[in-house]
């Protein structure tokens, strides 16, 4: 592979890591042991790499590799700008804290009978797939990324083969499969109406596209990604597939998987389809989506089903940040996603710790929670309070960039979406307060035996599926290997806040990075090939 700058050779590790690590976890079979370390070592890796590629990037602007030495227009191109590296780094400490948790939860969680050992090596892919998608710099490698991540997750929501999680497995294969198919369609037309995937050539050969085509190949294109999103109203299948997983199967889901979406969504938006007359049409899909998501919230009365509505709102405000398009509003979508995947993320691991404390995820069956085990209160009421927009948290700073942005743009419909949001936060504020009324707060009318193992309902008494053996000597008890990564993503979540300054700058930077597009397509294109047009792109 040919690079252009000091730092290119490092972007297609986190791919190639990944996928190395995962046949390596393959090849061990039954030793989880060091199926584990692999694991660990190739996701810390990945770490080191995405926050090198974040220095590079900030400092020196898109760093870019062109696989196998082929132009830019021929070959692979992989890019880490600001957005994608920053991403990729936020990306990979969540795997990583993930993958801790899973070690504790893994094997109290099924019996002897689960195939698991391919846990390590399918997560492992799953990796590599949102790695490739953050990176790709064409289309069709994009729609590579998607494939391998979401074949990666049809096993992961499937873990344990049980009734309901094999339901739930296939609706979300039947409608990943429907939107995959979509976004194939759509970068065919592409092809043809330009003659090639790469985005960069794309920014420039779409302006010449009748505008009637090219607003086709856009809708088609949101569309697909609205679908992996979970926009309203193409957000119905999120809610019945992720709360059936494995609590950290479903943590990383609700924190990454949705957030690929929306990095294509603003990736496309920015960068192929810059001044697009649908901007209206986002607006109204992110009101939408905020609105209806938070009702169905507030209408649940289990923790895991209410957090999947919460996670479906809560993707409007990213929408709407790429819909305003201005350098305030992409730098607030860029830093409330960093906000909304380690603080989904922390709150779907803390509900695991739920279920093990408290038996259960139903509201009807938990309480005093918040007297029997004080840290698991603590450890739910920071995230959700941050997810609420509480001031001085990270979602209040988030949003209120957001709020500030839609403002500065005017207009009935901004005023409608600003109003829309901030009444979304206040709901969701409401559906949290429910929470914790009923689960920590109020007294539980019936305590459980302390009989054995912690059983949920869908496993047995004992197993080893993911490693050595943990025993939980109790319902009550909480198993360290679980507690300790989910104290540290509490931790991380609520340092947002202190380093929100730093943050925003990058986020800022990164907006203006997206919508002066002349140094993203001028580094890929100058391969040697073109000089010409590349330096004819003009912001």
């Amino acid at each position: 592979m040919t690079a252009d700058s000091a730092m290119s050779f490092l972007i297609p590790l986190p791919v190639v890591l990944a996928l190395f690590g995962a046949g390596l976890c393959l090849a061990l079979g039954q030793n989880a042991r060091a199926q584990r370390v692999i694991s660990f070592v190739v996701l810390s890796a990945i770490v080191v790499i995405a926050g090198t590629l974040l220095w590079a990037a900030d400092r020196d602007g898109p760093q870019v590799v062109y696989v196998g030495g082929w132009p830019a227009r021929m070959g692979i191109v992989l890019v880490a700008d600001r957005l994608s590296a920053l991403l990729l780094l936020v990306s990979a400490i969540v795997t990583l804290s993930v993958l801790a948790y899973s070690v504790g939860q893994g094997i109290i969680e099924f019996g002897r009978e689960t195939p698991l050992s391919v846990f390590y090596p399918t997560y492992l892919v799953l990796v590599a797939g949102v790695s490739n998608a953050f990176l790709s710099g064409d289309l069709f490698n994009l729609y590579v990324g998607f494939e391998v991540l979401l074949a990666a997750s049809y096993v992961l929501i499937t873990l344990g083969g049980t009734g309901p999680r094999v339901r739930a497995g296939t609706t979300y294969v039947v409608v990943s499969v429907l939107s995959s198919m979509l976004f194939l369609i759509a970068i065919a037309g592409v092809y043809a109406a330009t003659g090639t995937v790469n985005m960069a050539d794309l920014a420039v050969k779409l302006q010449q596209v009748p505008e009637g085509v090219r607003i086709v190949l856009q809708l088609m294109l949101l569309t697909a990604f609205a679908i992996k999103a979970a926009v309203f109203p193409l957000s119905a299948w999120l809610p019945d597939s992720y709360p059936t997983a494995p609590a950290p199967v479903t943590a990383v889901f609700a924190g990454l998987l949705t957030k690929v979406g929306v990095y294509a969504i603003m990736r496309v938006q920015t960068l192929l389809f810059p001044d697009s007359p649908l901007s209206d049409l986002l607006l109204w899909a992110a009101l939408l989506t905020m609105l209806i998501g938070i009702l169905g919230a507030i209408a649940q009365s289990d923790i895991k089903r209410m957090l999947s509505f919460t996670l479906v709102s809560h993707i409007g405000y990213m929408v709407f940040g790429v819909a305003i398009a201005s350098d305030l509003g992409l730098a607030g979508a860029i830093f409330y996603i960093v906000h909304h995947i380690t603080i989904q993320t922390t709150l779907f691991l803390v509900t695991g710790l739920i279920e093990i404390r408290g038996g259960s995820t139903s509201l009807e069956h938990l309480g005093g929670l918040a007297k029997a085990a004080p840290v698991l209160a603590l450890m739910f009421f920071l995230p959700a309070m941050n997810l609420s927009g509480i001031p001085p948290f990270s979602g209040f700073l988030g949003k209120v960039a957001l709020v500030q942005a839609g403002v500065d743009r005017a207009g009935w419909l901004a005023y409608l979406v600003v109003a829309a949001s901030i009444v979304t936060s206040l709901l969701t504020l409401y559906a949290i307060a429910k929470t914790w009324n009923r689960a920590f707060w109020r007294p539980r009318a019936e305590e459980p035996d302390d009989v054995g193992e912690w059983v949920p309902s869908t496993g047995t008494k004992s197993g080893e599926p993911w490693g050595d053996t943990v025993t939980v000597t109790s319902v009550r008890s909480l198993p360290r290997a679980m507690v300790a990564p989910t104290l540290t993503l509490v931790a991380l979540g609520t340092a947002l806040t202190l380093v929100a300054g730093p943050l925003f700058g990058i986020t800022e930077r990164a907006a203006s990075e997206l919508r002066d597009r002349t140094p993203y397509i001028q580094t890929v294109l100058d391969d040697g090939s073109t000089p010409d047009d590349a330096a004819a792109v003009t912001p």
